[in-house]
């Protein structure tokens, strides 16, 4: 049995739909499919942050890690 779904009005900037536009037409994926991956990404950072863990980007070359600051 599907989950019922809702619908909701989002109101964008026009460089925040810029955004997500580019991110469509790179992914080959919806709107809504890439707002939806988004919220579920962001669920698991959330999750693993409050478990005390931390988000780092590593450049593959030279091994340097930036640590992401979640708000």
């Amino acid at each position: 049995m599907a989950a019922a779904k809702k619908t909701m009005t989002l109101n964008l900037t026009d460089a925040e739909m810029a955004v997500l536009e580019a991110l469509c037409a790179k992914k080959d994926m919806s709107k809504t499919s890439v707002l939806r991956q988004a919220l579920r990404l962001y669920q698991v950072i959330e999750d693993r942050v409050e478990k005390g863990e931390k988000l780092f980007f590593e450049d593959e070359k030279t091994k340097a890690k930036a640590e992401v600051m979640m708000l």
